[in-house]
């Protein structure tokens, strides 16, 4: 397989003339060569995505909406063979994968009623024979830069709601996944967007994301990844005064008291820690547990963790994949190492898996005596390992979660409707699940965090469009005099 940039509603290859190569990480196979954008590329993708805006902001929004419902359409025709190569492309197992697609497909149809909407609204005004209103505007040409690890799921939720309100886009994917990319635009273009409406570049390195964050064609931003690169982002934004989101890193916690449900927390933790191979933002890596039932739940989720089956995602009996690349794989042991010599205990896992001699796989990792502070309790690690920290409190256990520098997604086990409500109030996270793991969010609600995590943005849900719009009041006057607004003409 090859694929090409997308530019201006053509397949070209970068003006630099370099490829690169989309790896399985499964077997470390190529699985397709890709043809690298440069910074050239990026500034013919923003005179592409600005010459298409007139006319794409003037296309009436229920005429933009039925187009997302025609890319759904086609979405839900594709979904098991973009899922298969989504699988190729990343890693995650097969039933994940579909998920992933499964995920645009619900936001093009959400989004897509969107159209029919955008809501602004009309308010009663101070003055006799006026009238006043606020609609939304499109914020303009938006720059979209997304991770590898649901490379078509968290695209859709920036994609859709960015073209619903009528902006272009120029979209800079993970190199980690150029080929489920690549065919998820082919996508767009078979349901008939217009030239130049929808750009794609793909790079490895850092040069054509910075230049796509430092051009000032580009109004808005739209960034999901690293922490310190979110930063980087915002601060080069900044100086241009572009409107930026960041959805940036996690560290999230399952509470779990004394009267939880064992079966379920077992099964619930075990999906929200080792799913996707612990490399989703809103994976549970801490697990804070209270004394009283800490001993039988290491002890389910010891006997569970060891039976966990690694391999390649398209086999179907596969439960956990690799992770994304050597490098991951070095830093997941390195945190691995750290945590051992801080003196936090491995109950199982803790090295590097061999699958039949290829791909990167790490083993599913429970650590216990995990202290509040130390490195395996506060920083990312981003992969298949799970740190236990006891409690003795409800109090406790939410301070513990608080203190996090990160706030995306937080979850508590409990049979007391009075503590759930407790921690609902008093957690201070952008996700909060009672009775359920950190994973999971629906596209009709908004998706994000808070602190570290995220800059007060929201993805998914009608927040979505907050980003991808602008806010106009508009007053009409018809009394045929003037009346002066901030005036006090008001008789006692």
């Amino acid at each position: 397989m090859e694929f090409q940039n997308y530019i201006g509603g053509k397949w070209v290859k970068g003006r630099g003339g370099k490829t690169f190569d989309a790896i399985n990480p499964a077997n470390e196979e190529v699985i397709a060569q890709i043809h690298a954008a440069d910074v050239a590329d990026v500034e013919a993708a923003v005179q592409a995505a600005t010459d298409a805006f007139e006319s794409w902001r003037l296309t009436p929004a229920p005429l933009r909406g039925e187009l997302l419902f025609k890319i759904g359409d086609l979405l839900k025709q594709k979904k098991e063979e973009l899922a298969r190569l989504l699988t190729q492309d990343m890693g995650k197992v097969i039933a994940e994968a579909r998920g992933d697609v499964q995920e645009a497909i619900d936001m093009a149809y959400f989004m897509g009623g969107e159209g029919r909407r955008l809501l602004g609204y009309t308010a009663p005004v101070e003055m006799p024979n006026k009238f006043g209103m606020a609609v939304r505007d499109p914020s303009g040409v938006a720059g979209i830069i997304t991770p590898w690890n649901f490379p078509i799921a968290v695209p859709s939720w920036k994609i859709f709601p960015a073209l619903v309100a009528g902006n272009t886009i120029i979209w800079k994917p993970s190199p980690e996944t150029p080929a489920i990319s690549a065919a998820f635009v082919k996508v767009f273009e078979e349901a008939g967007l217009p030239a130049g409406v929808f750009n794609l570049l793909l790079a490895p390195g850092a040069d054509v994301g910075k230049a796509l964050v430092d051009h000032p064609g580009v109004r808005v931003l739209s960034f999901t990844g690293s922490t310190a690169t979110g930063r980087a982002i915002a601060e080069a934004a900044g100086r241009l005064n572009k409107k930026v989101s960041l959805e940036m890193g996690g560290k999230n916690a399952i509470i779990v008291l004394d009267d939880a449900h064992l079966e379920l927390v077992t099964d619930a933790t075990l999906w929200a820690a080792f799913g996707t191979t612990g490399q989703r933002c809103t994976a549970a890596s801490r697990l804070i547990v209270q004394k009283g039932i800490a001993p039988k739940l290491k002890e389910a989720l010891l006997a569970r963790t060891r039976k966990l089956t690694l391999g390649n995602g398209l086999d179907p009996n596969v439960e956990v994949g690799p992770v994304i690349n050597k490098t991951a794989l070095e830093r997941i042991h390195n945190f691995v190492q750290i945590g051992q010599k801080e003196g936090a205990r491995a109950l199982v896992g803790a090295s590097v898996a061999d699958v039949n001699g290829k791909g990167f796989f790490y083993t599913p990792t429970l650590f216990d005596g995990v202290r509040p502070g130390s490195t395996l309790e506060a920083e990312e690690i981003f992969g298949p390992v799970l740190s236990i920290i006891e409690v003795n409190t409800l109090e406790e256990a939410i301070q513990v979660n608080n203190r996090s520098k990160y706030g995306l997604s937080t979850s508590i086990f409990t049979q007391d409707v009075n503590r759930a409500f407790t921690a609902m109030r008093d957690i201070f996270t952008g996700l909060v699940y009672i009775n359920h793991g950190t994973t999971g969010a629906e596209i009709q609600f908004p998706f994000g965090g808070v602190r570290g995590t995220g800059n007060g943005h929201r993805e998914a849900g009608q927040a979505a469009l907050e980003l991808f719009t602008e806010w106009k009041s508009i007053y009409v006057d018809y009394s045929g005099k003037l009346q002066r607004a901030q005036i006090d003409n008001r008789e006692e």
